[in-house]
This record gives C-alpha cells, structure tokens and sequence, in this order.
C-alpha cells in the first residue's frame, strides 16, 4: 500500500487492503472533478453493522473532500442473491419485503453518509435490468467465459464438494460487475470478499469500451464471536442500530485476541498507540478489560 495515497482518508489509510490501480486512482483524483463512488449492497437483511461502517465512513471522508456517493440499492440482485460464502442458493425474497429492507438500509446507511443531493444519489439496479431486451444482455454475457466465471473461489469450493451450483448465481458476478459500467462508476470501495465481483466491472468496462472504475477493498474482521465475519444470523456482530449500552456490552465480550484489530479498523485511535497496547498486551503489561 501506498503510505501516502490516502493520507486525507484516515479511514482507508487504516483499513484498505489492496487499491486496484493505485496508479489510476491518483489519475482520476488529479483530474480535479468529483468522483462518482459507487457503494453497492443487496437487502437481504435490513440492518447494518460496524463492518459496513468501515466503508461508509470511508466514502463520508470522500464526500467531504468533494466526491459523490452513488448508494446503489440491488433490489433486482437480491432477488438472485450473492452466492458468496454460501454452500447452497439463498432463498427467494419477496419483492415487498425487499422494498421495506431497502428503505431500511437508506435510513441506517444515512446515519453516516452525507444525505446532500450533491454528495449522494440513490438508485436501484432494477432501472437498468427490468427493462433490459433479452438481446441486449445475451449480447454482454457473450463478452465473459464459463472458465473465467468459474473461477470464483465459493464456485470452486462447491465443484470440489460436489456442490450445485445453479445459473443463475453463476452469473451474478456480471450482473454486479455491469452495475459500475451503468453507473459510470469512478471508484468502488468493497470488502475482500467482493473483489471477484467488483473486478469483473472492470473487465466488462474494458469491453464495452468505457472507463473503468478503481476498486479499494479493506479488511474484514471477524465477527465479536472471533471466527466468522460479522452475520445477523450467528449474532456475533455489533449493529449501527444497537443502543450504546448493548454497544459497549458487546465490545467487552470480545476475544482478547481481538482488541487491537477492532481498534485498527473500528476507531480513530492513532495507530502507534494501537501498536504499542499490541505489545504491552502481549507482555501481559495491560489487562485486557482495560484495553477494551
């Protein structure tokens, strides 16, 4: 990582993982025209936690310093599902129910995100994809292989177990990947586990011949239960939406091993302190509860 490339976005300087290009993203930052950011997420449950606020922050950093957030709900992908980390296809969700998480997920989302129309737009990819001709979308899937699709990590895991995988889900990957193109998207900020989606923009965008976005994934952490990520199903997360005392009571609950990451990524506290409570904690220097 480059130390200086995100020194105005102390957010992404302390959670970025990889920036897909750092070259290009000091081009388009250079060119001294708004961003457009786009922050993608299917509803497929009506809460948010601090693992989404990492990267809602980090775009707020953004929108202060100029750029636009395009906060694009995926009304149409949800209805697919994103096969990521899962063994078998997610259930259908009703369209009324996806519409309720949706303005659910706007409300939470707006608790960090600047709500100016200047520095944020709201769209649905079902604009796009309801009203798209069969040939239209025949001719973009001819753009991308089997053998590139099937290169997905969670596809590959499901081939090895003997896995279903159905079509559907298989093409996911293009239906996210062309959402950017859509949107004419600048920059995307995601969490590793999206990469192969976000990725796949950047090839379409190179095939249909229009500029591609800059994709910046950052770290996940595990979840307060210190092994999955953070899930509403295994209840080891910690939401926006919590009250502060439940808040704090889950934050004391966490691992040891834990603190020092959820400080890396979850706060502002500079990161030499965070270095040096690692260390001190180690020796034994520093009670744990006081570090939490």
């Amino acid at each position: 990582m480059d130390d200086d490339l995100f020194q105005q976005f102390p957010t992404l300087q302390r959670s970025a993982t990889d920036v897909i290009s750092a070259t290009e993203l000091r081009t388009k930052l250079s060119h001294g025209r708004p961003l457009r950011i786009k922050y993608g997420v299917d509803v497929t449950a009506p809460f948010l936690h601090i693992g989404h606020a990492v990267n809602l922050w980090a775009m707020r950093e953004l929108q202060q310093a100029g750029h636009k957030v395009i906060l694009l709900i995926g009304d149409y992908t949800t209805r697919i599902g994103d096969p990521t980390g899962r063994a078998a296809g997610r259930p259908a969700i009703a369209p009324e129910q996806i519409e309720r998480d949706a303005v659910a997920f706007i409300a939470q989302a707006s608790q960090v995100l600047l709500t100016d129309p200047a520095v944020l737009e709201i769209r649905r990819n079902s604009q796009w994809w309801e009203p798209m001709p069969l040939e239209r979308f025949l001719r973009l899937l001819a753009e991308v292989t089997h053998a590139r699709l099937i290169q997905r990590d969670m596809f590959q895991a499901r081939i090895t177990a003997g896995a279903e995988i159905r079509v559907h889900e298989l093409l996911y990957p293009v239906l996210q990947g062309y959402d950017s193109c859509e949107l004419e998207s600048d920059l995307t900020i995601v969490g590793t586990d999206q990469l192969f989606n976000e990725l796949m923009g950047r090839f379409l965008a190179d095939r249909l011949g229009v500029p591609a976005q800059v994709v910046v994934t950052t770290h996940i952490t595990p979840g307060t239960d210190g092994r999955a990520k953070q899930s509403k199903s295994l209840g080891n997360y910690i939401a926006l939406s919590d009250p502060a005392r439940d808040m704090f009571g889950k934050a004391m609950k966490l691992p040891d091993q834990l603190v020092t990451e959820y400080l890396r990524h979850y706060t502002l506290v500079p990161l030499p302190e965070v270095e040096a409570l690692e260390f001190a904690l180690a020796a034994g220097e520093v009670n744990p509860m006081q570090a939490k």
